[in-house]
């Protein structure tokens, strides 16, 4: 199969995870874990997976002068990222959050067009102005259900520094997604995303009733760290062999439509027209950025 094609297949499940994820991860904060505990469960969990496979990757030394790089990584997409997403999740709801995130492609279009040099083409513009407005129309017409959501208006400011610090993230890890294998990068990563967290996650961590869950707080957990955490960033690694990172962020526009679809499934939201076609309007807008001329021959 075509290397491209796997790239968007990879970028679309773990946007597919991604959108899962706003409802899953809402359901066991505050009750069983508090969000910063919830963040050092993600990276604790997931450092341990990616160490455990370590031995199965080609083995490779991280040359001196990409640490720095390697830093700034896991401060944007293991540290920052997280803990605002997931503590503006706790004080917001999850259709806020899913849809709000999708400014990160703006973003990385932007810093990537400044960082990495990458080439803003009108299809890609046109391809956001279509994937944005179809976000918009299901946050304006959408109404939330949830009710756990004590301070709506921080929550969704939080959701915008995490959309910027993840755009930021894929643009700064991309050069590095060229050097070494996705084992190694995400090894590395997430075991300094472990000591970066520690001193804000710590407390919050350690007073989870651990031996007392309930097997509802077990599989939500289990899947955020399994899923959301592990499989995304592995995936999205994978993609950025073969997409540039502002591709890949606009799969983003995939999560509140996924959000949507998983609400209904479980009888919390209702299909509409306008659902349809916003729904429509993110299709054709990740098309349109994904979409890549193939070249004639003379």
């Amino acid at each position: 199969m075509d290397k491209r094609l796997l790239a968007i297949f990879a970028a679309t499940g773990a946007s597919a995870i991604y959108g899962l994820n706003h409802t899953i991860a809402k359901g066991v904060m505050p009750s069983h874990i508090e969000a910063f505990g919830f963040i050092m469960l993600r990276v604790l969990g997931a450092a341990i997976l990616f160490w455990i496979l370590s031995p199965f990757a080609p083995k490779e030394k991280v040359e001196k002068k990409d640490w720095p790089r390697m830093l700034c990584c896991a401060i944007f997409g293991m540290c920052i990222n997280m803990l605002f997403f997931f503590k503006g999740l706790s004080l917001s709801t999850p259709i806020n959050s899913s849809v709000i995130i999708t400014v990160s492609p703006v973003m990385v279009l932007i810093l990537a067009s400044i960082i990495l040099k990458e080439k803003i083409t009108f299809l890609k513009g046109v391809g956001i102005a279509f994937g944005l407005s179809g976000a918009l129309a299901l946050v304006v017409f959408s109404t939330d259900s949830v009710t756990n959501a004590p301070n709506i208006p921080l929550g969704n400011l939080m959701f915008i520094v995490n959309a910027f610090s993840y755009g930021l993230y894929l643009v700064i890890v991309k050069p590095l997604t060229k050097k070494y294998h996705a084992i190694t990068l995400m090894k590395w990563l997430f075991l300094m995303g472990v000591f970066l967290n520690l001193p804000v996650t710590y407390s919050e961590f350690v007073a989870v009733d651990w031996f007392h869950l309930p097997f509802d707080a077990i599989w939500r957990m289990a899947f955020v760290v399994a899923g959301t955490t592990f499989s995304t960033y592995l995936l999205n690694i994978y993609a950025l062999k073969q997409l540039s990172a502002s591709t890949i962020s606009v799969f983003i526009y995939l999560q509140p439509l996924i959000a949507i679809i998983y609400a209904i499934l479980v009888g919390a939201d209702q299909l509409t027209t306008i659902k349809v076609a916003a729904g429509l309007l993110v299709f054709v807008g990740v098309y349109l950025v994904s979409f890549k001329k193939t070249k004639t021959r003379a």
